[in-house]
């Protein structure tokens, strides 16, 4: 980072290349080095794509299949760690100083991550390979190809198994996922399984009050004992530079709280003593406006934190404060 003239700090990276893939901190540098332990294993390079919408591993190596890297480096690394695409490389793209371009190395899914296509030969693959596009997000997917060598980790083999469930009535296990990672050798799985109906979460009906889950329970009783504390509070602050309709943004609010029961849910205890949780058809909501003037913007934010009644809906608020002509922050509580 850097002092600027006016007393900020600007931000300008990691001095590493630490990135955060899923929530675990990772350093790409250690997949390389473990990467090139492996006997037979040449060259090989680690950077992180954002190439489906969300950041993933992508390893490039020379010397062996990468069916064979990626069985070595999971007896090497944890699972998060393992990167989501291995591409063989036999021409190494570089830098007019000879350096590694790293902005070079071709992207998951072309001609260098391409294995040999096979089709779908039954409507069961066919259903499969189309399930698999939708979570992985890419495709043409072959009932050869490898679903963590495409993209997929144990996020999505979970989202998988759910979509399994309701294409076919079969519940597959998890495990079943990383034991036969291709669509024929899923489709043989699928094809095994005994029925089991797939039946959708249907909406309780509709009752004046409703019980509340034991997590619920504990925070409404800890809120009761620390008479409306703000550490079950979580607030956010963005901060909004040019032209902005703050009607709209009002309205946006409001379809927001109509959308999500949730946000019209308030807490009360019934006749024995119990709490329980109301949710109301409409509940009032106004965008709050204020000018910080000579406040600053973490005197704003403490200031707008404040406990919530639990009787009353929502348990949501939101307040545009005003810092110059076109430059805003909104701060939200829930």
């Amino acid at each position: 980072a850097r002092w600027l003239p006016d007393g900020h700090v600007e931000f300008l990276g990691r001095l590493d290349d630490q990135v955060k893939i899923r929530g675990y901190r990772i350093e790409p540098g250690e997949i390389e080095a473990a990467l090139r332990s492996i006997e037979g294993v040449r060259e090989a390079a680690v950077t992180v794509r954002t190439d489906s919408g969300e950041p993933e591993l992508c390893a490039y190596t020379e010397g062996l299949r990468r069916n064979e890297v990626r069985t070595q480096l999971e007896r090497l690394l944890p699972s998060y760690m393992i990167p989501a695409h291995m591409i063989e490389m036999e021409r190494w793209p570089v830098t007019p100083s000879g350096k590694l371009d790293r902005n070079a190395l071709p992207a998951p899914g072309g001609a260098a991550d391409a294995e040999t296509y096979t089709a779908p030969s039954n409507v069961t693959e066919m259903k499969l390979a189309q399930l698999w596009e939708d979570v992985l997000k890419n495709g043409p997917v072959g009932i050869h190809d490898n679903f963590f060598d495409r993209g997929g980790h144990s996020l999505k083999a979970t989202a998988l198994v759910s979509r399994i469930a309701k294409e076919f009535d079969v519940q597959v296990p998890l495990k079943d996922v990383f034991a036969h990672p291709t669509v024929e050798g899923l489709a043989s799985v699928i094809r095994e399984g005994t029925d089991s109906p797939y039946e959708a979460m249907k909406p309780a009906e509709k009752r004046e009050a409703y019980p509340v889950s034991s997590a619920q329970k504990r925070i409404y009783v800890l809120q009761q004992l620390e008479d409306g504390g703000t550490g079950y509070n979580m607030p956010a602050v963005l901060e909004l530079e040019g032209k902005l309709d703050p009607e709209r943004l009002d309205r946006a609010f409001k379809e927001l709280i109509k959308r999500h029961e949730s946000l019209r849910t308030s807490f009360e205890q019934n006749e024995g003593g119990e709490p329980v949780q109301r949710i109301h058809d409409e509940v009032p909501f106004t965008l709050q406006t204020a000018v910080l003037g000579e406040q600053t913007e973490q005197e704003a934010a403490a200031s707008f934190i404040q406990p919530f009644d639990l009787s009353q809906a929502p348990l949501f608020r939101a307040q545009l404060g005003k810092v110059a002509d076109e430059r805003r922050l909104l701060l939200v509580d829930r």
